[in-house]
């Protein structure tokens, strides 16, 4: 059965690139960048520069491959088509256990915002409140998804643009204290050296995931070869200046030292320009920013899982398909993960979003990479005749694709250097992949049995000899 059967095409042009643009602003500079200001100083944003250069040629290999072959699959089809079945499975079982993780931190991020406002409210039903909002949404229907996609994303950037605009303004002006010589004050541009730079650069990879969200909307779109291109290339320059930017203002706006790992840093600078409200209305925007990246994650977790349940690579609940054309098998195996990671954050409220964010960062560096051999192995088979290359291609390939995947590698090993949390879902890594390994090893015994208990097709007899001696 094909990949993208059951689905209604009905996600619009206009839909789509608010999508690949929402799934590229989460949580991961809404909220983990605050943090990572605090923690490296003013240099973050080349941990921003170097991770937005290998996401520009992650999002243009999957703009190849989608022009190859739009579907809902995204990279676990491709990957099965240029890697081999077992590449599909893994990846898949990966992409959802980065989503799955990623979901958990945006419901952590949301229990921070509304603190802001209901600091008497426990955390942990704030977070659970929001996990039946999204769930309810993902369940109703495709188009509505996307059209409260659709504003949440239009929410996102206006709250970057507010951003941008205000601080470039008062950088011009020299008002506020706001100046280019806040990044160079309180110890210099590195403070705490260029190492933590470099260690920094997991959180900060996951800050760009999301970004291949627009694959997954390729199988409920219309007009794809139309749509998407733009889409992808939209999203490559925005990361430019949304994040690259962003974080640049913020080194710019206030000294570092302003900003913490429990707050907005957007909300942190509303806050301290004495604006009345001003800080409450950001709030409500990075709160919105929060719903949306959860409510894309369990949009894409649906899918992922019901193109791998109608190949025998997870559990056959997860195919199911509602009357309104709604994975509702996979989006509610993912909100059971969810509601786990509500539950890890009752108990430990601390560490919860940094053990997440660790353990998406897992998935997306795994995701990432597939996209890039899958465009690699595109092109090879394409200098050999074998397929037709787009005309939407990767620039440099396949060199670099090559450097890609060492900019990938390094990211991975330095989580062995990062803090606590980094480290445990490092060391977790070895645990997920036994997993997986052990998973595939039951399909493919399944897949065997099946194969073995199936009739061999009749040989047909030769003609009986007619002829006489």
């Amino acid at each position: 059965m094909s990949q993208n059967a059951g689905y209604a095409h009905v996600l619009t042009g206009r839909q789509v690139r608010m999508i690949a643009i929402g799934g590229a602003i989460g949580v991961g500079l809404f909220l983990g960048s605050g943090g990572r200001m605090q923690a490296v100083g003013p240099g973050l944003v080349l941990s921003y520069a170097l991770a937005g250069v290998a996401a520009f040629f992650v999002m243009r290999a999957l703009g190849e491959l989608v022009m190859h072959r739009p579907t809902s699959g995204s990279f676990v089809d491709y990957a099965h088509e240029f890697i081999g079945p077992w590449a599909s499975f893994a990846s898949g079982w990966m992409y959802w256990v980065n989503w799955a993780a990623t979901g958990v931190a945006e419901l952590v991020a949301i229990a921070t915002y509304v603190h802001r406002w209901f600091p008497d409210v426990p955390r942990w039903i704030t977070a659970l409140t929001a996990l039946g909002l999204v769930l309810v949404v993902n369940l109703l229907s495709v188009r509505l998804f996307g059209e409260l996609e659709f504003w949440f994303a239009l929410l996102k950037v206006l709250a970057i643009v507010t951003f941008l605009v205000t601080g470039l303004t008062l950088v011009i002006l020299g008002t506020h204290g706001a100046s280019a010589a806040n990044l160079v004050a309180h110890d210099g541009f590195l403070p705490h050296g260029f190492g933590v730079v470099l260690i920094s650069l997991q959180a900060v990879v996951f800050a760009y995931s999301g970004i291949d969200l627009v694959g997954i909307a390729a199988g409920e779109t219309r007009d794809p070869y139309r749509v998407l291109p733009k889409a992808v290339n939209g999203v490559v320059w925005r990361i430019a200046i949304f994040y690259v930017g962003s974080v640049l203002l913020m080194g710019m706006v206030l000294p570092w030292t302003a900003y913490s790992a429990g707050e907005s840093p957007f909300v942190t600078f509303f806050a301290a320009l004495g604006v009345p409200l001003a800080g409450d209305a950001m709030n409500l925007i990075v709160l919105t920013a929060a719903m949306s990246s959860c409510n894309s994650g369990l949009y894409s977790t649906g899918r992922i899982l019901r193109g791998m349940a109608l190949k025998g690579e997870a559990p056959i609940a997860t195919a199911y398909m509602s009357s309104r054309q709604v994975p509702v098998g996979g989006i509610l195996l993912t909100s059971v993960v969810f509601l786990g990671g509500v539950i890890l954050y009752y108990f430990i409220p601390a560490q919860a979003f940094e053990i997440a964010v660790a353990v998406a960062s897992l998935g997306v560096l795994t995701t990432w990479a597939t996209l890039i051999v899958c465009q690699m192995r595109l092109h090879a088979r394409a200098r050999h005749g074998l397929v037709d290359r787009p005309a939407f291609r990767m620039p440099g390939s396949p060199v670099t694709g090559w450097l890609t995947l060492g900019f990938l590698t390094l990211v991975l090993a330095l989580m062995a250097f990062a803090e606590e949390a980094q480290r445990v879902a490092l060391y977790s890594l070895p645990l997920i992949v036994g997993l997986i390994a052990l998973g595939w090893r039951l399909v493919s015994r399944r897949r065997r049995g099946a194969d073995a208990g199936r009739e061999p097709d009749a040989v047909p007899l030769p003609p009986a000899d007619t002829t006489t001696t």
